[in-house]
């Protein structure tokens, strides 16, 4: 960012500290700040009308949501929940400063569509997952994604918690989980699983 956009951010912003697992955005919520995330991990998750949902990325030191910054600068609620994947720290921006800083700043512009397009490719990699992989595939590549977004082989899931977020039922986690197990790539535990 340019000095005096990064000087404007500063000023404009506050410090938000959030623990693991809680909530940062619920779904039908109004955004009225933009999360910049200074460090830790948020994940991201889209909901249907009965309860369901499915994880669709993780944000990291550095990012922001695209979908958040949708929303804050149409005013229009939440379609999605973000929650705390770890302890995270975060950089809340009032959604008034957002329009000019578009406008008047380069960077920032860049920051917004490099956002959005890094985003895209993540709901187009989750469209690719649900269409065109098995869920034993699903499942792996998930406990992949989680390792390398958390950098630690340990994923403290339960099998419900994976199930949610692959749209599926806890019975074939556990079923798939075993074989994977059987196949020495994860080894489980109560409540957490390590990738080999």
């Amino acid at each position: 960012f340019e000095p005096r956009l990064a000087q404007e951010i500063a000023q404009a912003g506050r410090k938000r500290r959030v623990k693991r697992d809680q909530i940062v955005m619920n779904p039908g919520e109004k955004a009225i700040e933009m999360p910049f995330v200074l460090s830790g991990l948020l994940r991201v998750v889209r909901h249907d009308s009965k309860g369901k949902e499915i994880f669709l990325y993780y944000l990291e030191g550095g990012d922001t949501c695209a979908m958040s910054l949708t929303c804050c600068m149409e005013g229009k609620p939440s379609e999605f929940s973000v929650s705390a994947e770890e302890d995270s720290a975060l950089w809340m921006i009032p959604m008034g400063y957002l329009d000019g800083w578009v406008q008047r700043y380069r960077s920032f512009r860049q920051f917004v569509f490099s956002s959005y397009q890094a985003r895209f490719d993540e709901l187009l990699e989750t469209i690719d997952d649900v269409a065109f992989l098995k869920m034993d595939e699903r499942l792996y590549k998930y406990l992949l994604d989680k390792k390398q977004a958390t950098g630690s082989y340990v994923i403290n899931r339960t099998h419900e918690q994976i199930a949610k977020e692959l749209n599926t039922s806890r019975v074939v986690v556990s079923r798939l989980l075993k074989q994977l197990e059987k196949q020495e790539k994860i080894e489980q535990y109560r409540n957490r699983i390590e990738i080999l």
